[in-house]
Protein backbone atom coordinates (compact mmCIF):
# COMPACT_ATOMS: atom_id res chain seq x y z
CA UNK A 1 0.00 0.00 0.00
CA UNK A 2 1.27 3.46 -0.85
CA UNK A 3 2.39 5.25 2.28
CA UNK A 4 0.47 8.48 2.76
CA UNK A 5 1.55 10.91 5.44
CA UNK A 6 0.26 14.24 6.72
CA UNK A 7 2.23 17.02 8.30
CA UNK A 8 1.48 17.39 11.96
CA UNK A 9 2.85 20.91 12.08
CA UNK A 10 3.80 23.54 9.58
CA UNK A 11 4.66 26.95 10.97
CA UNK A 12 4.38 29.94 8.69
CA UNK A 13 7.60 30.67 6.81
CA UNK A 14 10.42 28.59 5.44
CA UNK A 15 12.53 28.81 8.55
CA UNK A 16 10.08 27.04 10.82
CA UNK A 17 8.36 24.54 8.54
CA UNK A 18 8.76 21.02 9.93
CA UNK A 19 7.63 17.65 8.67
CA UNK A 20 5.95 15.17 10.99
CA UNK A 21 4.05 12.26 9.50
CA UNK A 22 1.67 9.44 10.17
CA UNK A 23 1.43 6.56 7.79
CA UNK A 24 -0.54 3.82 6.16
CA UNK A 25 1.74 0.82 6.16
CA UNK A 26 4.76 2.57 7.67
CA UNK A 27 5.93 6.03 8.67
CA UNK A 28 7.27 8.53 6.20
CA UNK A 29 10.64 8.24 7.87
CA UNK A 30 10.85 4.45 7.50
CA UNK A 31 13.99 3.10 5.89
CA UNK A 32 13.63 0.99 2.82
CA UNK A 33 15.90 -0.25 0.02
CA UNK A 34 18.60 2.14 1.09
CA UNK A 35 16.36 5.16 0.57
CA UNK A 36 16.30 5.90 4.28
CA UNK A 37 20.05 6.00 4.78
CA UNK A 38 21.43 9.06 6.52
CA UNK A 39 23.25 11.56 4.36
CA UNK A 40 26.82 10.32 4.18
CA UNK A 41 29.69 12.65 4.96
CA UNK A 42 30.88 12.49 1.36
CA UNK A 43 27.44 13.48 0.07
CA UNK A 44 26.84 16.98 -1.15
CA UNK A 45 23.74 18.87 -0.07
CA UNK A 46 20.39 19.74 -1.58
CA UNK A 47 19.90 20.08 -5.32
CA UNK A 48 16.78 21.31 -7.11
CA UNK A 49 15.84 21.06 -10.78
CA UNK A 50 13.55 23.89 -11.84
CA UNK A 51 10.23 23.69 -13.61
CA UNK A 52 9.31 25.62 -16.76
CA UNK A 53 10.00 29.31 -16.28
CA UNK A 54 13.07 28.69 -14.16
CA UNK A 55 14.55 30.97 -11.55
CA UNK A 56 13.19 34.49 -11.66
CA UNK A 57 9.53 33.63 -12.14
CA UNK A 58 8.73 35.46 -8.86
CA UNK A 59 6.46 32.55 -8.03
CA UNK A 60 6.77 28.77 -7.98
CA UNK A 61 10.44 28.26 -8.83
CA UNK A 62 11.64 31.20 -6.77
CA UNK A 63 9.80 29.77 -3.76
CA UNK A 64 11.74 26.52 -4.19
CA UNK A 65 14.99 28.49 -4.41
CA UNK A 66 14.15 30.20 -1.11
CA UNK A 67 13.97 26.77 0.51
CA UNK A 68 17.31 25.80 -1.01
CA UNK A 69 18.90 29.04 0.22
CA UNK A 70 17.61 28.43 3.73
CA UNK A 71 19.06 24.90 3.75
CA UNK A 72 22.39 26.11 2.39
CA UNK A 73 22.69 28.81 5.06
CA UNK A 74 21.66 26.55 7.91
CA UNK A 75 23.56 23.40 7.02
CA UNK A 76 26.59 25.02 5.41
CA UNK A 77 26.83 22.59 2.56
CA UNK A 78 27.11 22.77 -1.21
CA UNK A 79 23.85 23.09 -3.14
CA UNK A 80 22.91 23.13 -6.80
CA UNK A 81 19.98 24.51 -8.79
CA UNK A 82 19.58 23.61 -12.43
CA UNK A 83 17.49 25.33 -15.10
CA UNK A 84 15.22 23.52 -17.58
CA UNK A 85 15.76 23.78 -21.32
CA UNK A 86 13.22 24.85 -23.90
CA UNK A 87 11.32 21.98 -25.47
CA UNK A 88 13.01 19.37 -23.30
CA UNK A 89 11.84 15.75 -23.08
CA UNK A 90 11.38 13.35 -20.18
CA UNK A 91 14.74 11.89 -21.17
CA UNK A 92 16.34 15.32 -20.66
CA UNK A 93 14.79 15.57 -17.20
CA UNK A 94 15.90 12.04 -16.37
CA UNK A 95 19.48 12.88 -17.38
CA UNK A 96 19.40 16.03 -15.23
CA UNK A 97 18.18 14.23 -12.11
CA UNK A 98 20.58 11.33 -12.64
CA UNK A 99 23.51 13.73 -13.04
CA UNK A 100 22.71 15.43 -9.73
CA UNK A 101 22.38 12.10 -7.93
CA UNK A 102 25.58 10.80 -9.51
CA UNK A 103 27.47 13.89 -8.33
CA UNK A 104 26.42 13.09 -4.78
CA UNK A 105 23.65 15.61 -4.10
CA UNK A 106 21.14 14.42 -1.53
CA UNK A 107 18.26 15.13 -1.58
CA UNK A 108 17.47 15.83 -5.21
CA UNK A 109 14.17 17.62 -5.81
CA UNK A 110 12.27 18.06 -9.06
CA UNK A 111 10.20 21.24 -8.93
CA UNK A 112 6.94 20.51 -10.73
CA UNK A 113 4.71 17.65 -11.84
CA UNK A 114 6.55 17.39 -15.16
CA UNK A 115 9.39 15.56 -13.38
CA UNK A 116 7.11 12.62 -12.53
CA UNK A 117 8.12 10.06 -15.17
CA UNK A 118 11.81 10.99 -14.97
CA UNK A 119 11.89 10.77 -11.19
CA UNK A 120 10.21 7.38 -11.13
CA UNK A 121 12.93 6.03 -13.40
CA UNK A 122 15.90 7.73 -11.71
CA UNK A 123 14.90 7.08 -8.09
CA UNK A 124 14.93 3.34 -8.72
CA UNK A 125 18.49 3.57 -10.03
CA UNK A 126 19.80 5.58 -7.06
CA UNK A 127 18.22 3.98 -3.96
CA UNK A 128 20.73 5.61 -1.60
CA UNK A 129 19.58 9.09 -2.63
CA UNK A 130 16.41 10.72 -1.32
CA UNK A 131 14.34 12.33 -4.05
CA UNK A 132 11.53 14.83 -3.78
CA UNK A 133 8.95 16.01 -6.27
CA UNK A 134 6.71 19.05 -5.92
CA UNK A 135 3.09 18.89 -7.11
CA UNK A 136 3.01 15.22 -8.06
CA UNK A 137 2.89 11.78 -6.47
CA UNK A 138 5.63 9.35 -7.47
CA UNK A 139 5.87 5.86 -6.01
CA UNK A 140 9.23 4.88 -4.59
CA UNK A 141 10.81 3.89 -1.29
CA UNK A 142 13.20 6.84 -1.51
CA UNK A 143 10.77 9.46 -2.90
CA UNK A 144 8.91 12.20 -1.02
CA UNK A 145 5.92 13.58 -2.92
CA UNK A 146 5.30 17.18 -1.81
CA UNK A 147 1.71 18.07 -2.67
CA UNK A 148 -0.52 20.99 -1.72
CA UNK A 149 -4.20 21.83 -1.24
CA UNK A 150 -4.11 24.64 -3.81
CA UNK A 151 -7.89 24.64 -4.02
CA UNK A 152 -8.13 25.75 -0.39
CA UNK A 153 -5.92 28.81 -0.85
CA UNK A 154 -7.74 29.56 -4.09
CA UNK A 155 -11.08 29.46 -2.28
CA UNK A 156 -9.82 32.18 0.04
CA UNK A 157 -8.67 34.15 -3.00
CA UNK A 158 -12.18 33.81 -4.38
CA UNK A 159 -13.66 35.17 -1.17
CA UNK A 160 -11.32 38.16 -1.33
CA UNK A 161 -12.15 38.78 -4.99
CA UNK A 162 -15.87 38.71 -4.27
CA UNK A 163 -15.42 41.26 -1.50
CA UNK A 164 -13.55 43.81 -3.61
CA UNK A 165 -15.21 43.57 -7.02
CA UNK A 166 -17.39 46.52 -7.98
CA UNK A 167 -18.35 45.30 -11.43
CA UNK A 168 -19.55 41.91 -10.16
CA UNK A 169 -17.19 40.30 -12.68
CA UNK A 170 -13.87 38.63 -11.86
CA UNK A 171 -11.40 36.59 -13.87
CA UNK A 172 -9.19 33.53 -13.57
CA UNK A 173 -6.19 32.86 -15.83
CA UNK A 174 -4.67 29.38 -15.64
CA UNK A 175 -1.37 28.61 -17.32
CA UNK A 176 -2.15 25.16 -18.73
CA UNK A 177 -5.37 23.14 -18.96
CA UNK A 178 -4.32 20.31 -16.62
CA UNK A 179 -5.76 18.81 -13.40
CA UNK A 180 -3.33 20.71 -11.16
CA UNK A 181 -4.50 24.08 -12.47
CA UNK A 182 -8.11 22.91 -12.40
CA UNK A 183 -7.73 22.83 -8.62
CA UNK A 184 -6.88 26.53 -8.57
CA UNK A 185 -9.83 27.39 -10.80
CA UNK A 186 -12.32 25.20 -8.92
CA UNK A 187 -11.41 26.62 -5.51
CA UNK A 188 -11.46 30.21 -6.76
CA UNK A 189 -14.82 29.89 -8.51
CA UNK A 190 -16.36 28.23 -5.46
CA UNK A 191 -15.01 30.88 -3.10
CA UNK A 192 -16.46 33.63 -5.29
CA UNK A 193 -19.87 32.00 -5.68
CA UNK A 194 -20.19 31.02 -2.01
CA UNK A 195 -19.57 34.66 -1.12
CA UNK A 196 -21.86 36.17 -3.78
CA UNK A 197 -23.68 33.89 -6.28
CA UNK A 198 -24.43 36.87 -8.52
CA UNK A 199 -20.78 37.49 -9.40
CA UNK A 200 -19.69 36.35 -12.85
CA UNK A 201 -16.40 34.43 -13.12
CA UNK A 202 -14.56 34.44 -16.46
CA UNK A 203 -12.07 31.55 -16.57
CA UNK A 204 -9.59 30.53 -19.24
CA UNK A 205 -6.39 28.57 -19.75
CA UNK A 206 -3.53 29.93 -21.81
CA UNK A 207 -2.53 26.65 -23.47
CA UNK A 208 -3.44 22.98 -23.57
CA UNK A 209 0.13 21.83 -22.89
CA UNK A 210 3.10 23.25 -21.01
CA UNK A 211 5.20 22.94 -24.17
CA UNK A 212 3.06 25.66 -25.75
CA UNK A 213 4.31 28.17 -23.18
CA UNK A 214 1.39 28.41 -20.79
CA UNK A 215 3.68 28.73 -17.78
CA UNK A 216 6.44 30.73 -19.44
CA UNK A 217 4.88 33.43 -21.62
CA UNK A 218 4.08 36.75 -19.91
CA UNK A 219 2.73 38.04 -23.24
CA UNK A 220 0.08 35.32 -23.27
CA UNK A 221 -0.88 36.13 -19.68
CA UNK A 222 -1.10 39.81 -20.46
CA UNK A 223 -3.32 39.27 -23.50
CA UNK A 224 -5.66 36.97 -21.57
CA UNK A 225 -6.02 39.41 -18.69
CA UNK A 226 -6.63 42.31 -21.05
CA UNK A 227 -9.43 40.32 -22.67
CA UNK A 228 -11.06 39.63 -19.31
CA UNK A 229 -10.70 43.25 -18.23
CA UNK A 230 -12.42 44.33 -21.46
CA UNK A 231 -15.31 42.13 -20.32
CA UNK A 232 -15.51 44.18 -17.09
CA UNK A 233 -13.44 41.95 -14.80
CA UNK A 234 -11.96 44.19 -12.09
CA UNK A 235 -10.17 41.38 -10.24
CA UNK A 236 -8.01 38.80 -12.04
CA UNK A 237 -6.50 35.79 -10.27
CA UNK A 238 -3.66 34.01 -12.05
CA UNK A 239 -2.17 30.55 -11.62
CA UNK A 240 0.22 30.68 -14.53
CA UNK A 241 3.83 30.68 -13.37
CA UNK A 242 5.98 33.16 -15.25
CA UNK A 243 3.01 33.99 -17.51
CA UNK A 244 1.30 35.42 -14.43
CA UNK A 245 3.61 38.42 -14.55
CA UNK A 246 1.81 39.49 -17.70
CA UNK A 247 -1.53 39.18 -15.92
CA UNK A 248 -0.31 41.40 -13.11
CA UNK A 249 1.09 43.94 -15.57
CA UNK A 250 -2.24 44.13 -17.42
CA UNK A 251 -4.19 44.54 -14.20
CA UNK A 252 -1.92 47.33 -12.99
CA UNK A 253 -2.14 49.13 -16.33
CA UNK A 254 -5.95 49.00 -16.17
CA UNK A 255 -5.91 49.92 -12.48
CA UNK A 256 -7.82 46.82 -11.39
CA UNK A 257 -6.87 44.16 -8.86
CA UNK A 258 -4.58 41.22 -9.53
CA UNK A 259 -4.29 38.25 -7.20
CA UNK A 260 -0.93 36.48 -7.21
CA UNK A 261 -0.05 32.85 -6.68
CA UNK A 262 2.40 30.52 -4.91
CA UNK A 263 4.63 33.26 -3.44
CA UNK A 264 3.52 36.52 -1.82
CA UNK A 265 3.84 38.48 -5.03
CA UNK A 266 3.12 41.81 -3.33
CA UNK A 267 6.56 41.38 -1.75
CA UNK A 268 8.43 40.43 -4.93
CA UNK A 269 11.03 43.03 -5.86
CA UNK A 270 10.67 42.40 -9.59
CA UNK A 271 6.95 43.19 -9.35
CA UNK A 272 7.36 46.26 -7.12
CA UNK A 273 6.08 48.69 -9.74
CA UNK A 274 2.79 46.80 -9.84
CA UNK A 275 2.39 46.12 -6.12
CA UNK A 276 -0.31 48.73 -5.54
CA UNK A 277 -2.58 46.57 -7.68
CA UNK A 278 -1.67 43.17 -6.18
CA UNK A 279 -4.43 42.69 -3.64
CA UNK A 280 -3.15 39.41 -2.21
CA UNK A 281 -1.68 36.05 -3.24
CA UNK A 282 -2.79 32.46 -2.78
CA UNK A 283 0.39 31.05 -1.32
CA UNK A 284 1.81 27.60 -0.85
CA UNK A 285 4.92 26.71 1.11
CA UNK A 286 6.98 25.28 -1.73
CA UNK A 287 10.10 26.70 -0.13
CA UNK A 288 9.12 25.31 3.22
CA UNK A 289 8.57 21.83 1.79
CA UNK A 290 11.96 21.90 0.05
CA UNK A 291 13.74 23.02 3.20
CA UNK A 292 11.91 20.50 5.38
CA UNK A 293 12.87 17.57 3.18
CA UNK A 294 16.48 18.72 3.19
CA UNK A 295 16.36 19.01 6.98
CA UNK A 296 15.02 15.48 7.36
CA UNK A 297 17.88 14.12 5.24
CA UNK A 298 20.45 16.17 7.15
CA UNK A 299 19.12 14.73 10.41
CA UNK A 300 19.41 11.19 9.07
CA UNK A 301 15.66 10.57 8.97
CA UNK A 302 14.64 11.19 5.36
CA UNK A 303 10.93 11.65 4.80
CA UNK A 304 9.31 9.63 2.03
CA UNK A 305 5.77 8.96 0.91
CA UNK A 306 3.15 11.61 0.22
CA UNK A 307 3.53 14.78 2.28
CA UNK A 308 0.33 16.88 2.21
CA UNK A 309 0.42 20.64 2.84
CA UNK A 310 -2.98 22.22 3.49
CA UNK A 311 -4.61 25.09 5.38
CA UNK A 312 -4.73 23.14 8.61
CA UNK A 313 -0.94 23.05 8.76
CA UNK A 314 -0.38 26.47 7.12
CA UNK A 315 1.00 24.73 4.04
CA UNK A 316 -1.19 26.99 1.90
CA UNK A 317 -2.78 30.33 2.68
CA UNK A 318 -3.67 33.85 1.63
CA UNK A 319 -1.12 36.63 2.06
CA UNK A 320 -2.01 39.79 3.96
CA UNK A 321 0.95 42.00 3.05
CA UNK A 322 -1.04 44.63 1.21
CA UNK A 323 -2.48 46.96 3.88
CA UNK A 324 -5.34 47.83 1.53
CA UNK A 325 -6.90 44.46 2.30
CA UNK A 326 -7.76 45.66 5.80
CA UNK A 327 -9.50 48.69 4.35
CA UNK A 328 -12.10 46.67 2.47
CA UNK A 329 -15.22 46.30 4.64
CA UNK A 330 -15.79 42.70 5.69
CA UNK A 331 -12.91 41.23 3.72
CA UNK A 332 -10.67 40.18 6.61
CA UNK A 333 -13.55 38.66 8.56
CA UNK A 334 -14.90 36.83 5.52
CA UNK A 335 -11.51 35.27 4.74
CA UNK A 336 -11.00 34.27 8.39
CA UNK A 337 -14.46 32.68 8.54
CA UNK A 338 -13.84 30.78 5.30
CA UNK A 339 -10.48 29.54 6.53
CA UNK A 340 -12.07 28.30 9.75
CA UNK A 341 -14.80 26.53 7.79
CA UNK A 342 -12.32 24.76 5.54
CA UNK A 343 -10.21 23.63 8.49
CA UNK A 344 -13.15 22.35 10.54
CA UNK A 345 -14.66 20.63 7.51
CA UNK A 346 -17.87 22.61 7.27
CA UNK A 347 -16.69 23.92 3.89
CA UNK A 348 -15.72 21.26 1.37
CA UNK A 349 -13.66 22.75 -1.42
CA UNK A 350 -13.92 21.26 -4.89
CA UNK A 351 -10.85 20.26 -6.86
CA UNK A 352 -12.48 20.07 -10.29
Amino acid sequence: MRRTSRLARVAVGVASLALAATACGGTSGDKGDGGGDSRKKEDLGLAIAYDIGGKGDQSFNDAAFAGLSKAKDEFGYKTADVEPTEGETDADKEQRLASLARQGYNPVIGVGFAYGPAMEAVAAKYPKTTFGIVDSVVEGENVASLVFAEEQASYLAGVAAAKVTKTKTVGFVGGVDIPLIHKFRAGFEQGVKDTDPKIKVISQFLTQTAEEGGFSSPDKGKAAAEGQIEKKADVVYQAAGLSGQGVIEAAAKAKVWAIGVDSDQYQQEALAKYKDFILTSATKEVGGSVYALAKSVEEGKPRTGTQVFDLKVNGVGLSESNPKMAEVPGLTDAVAKAKEGIIDGSIKVKTE
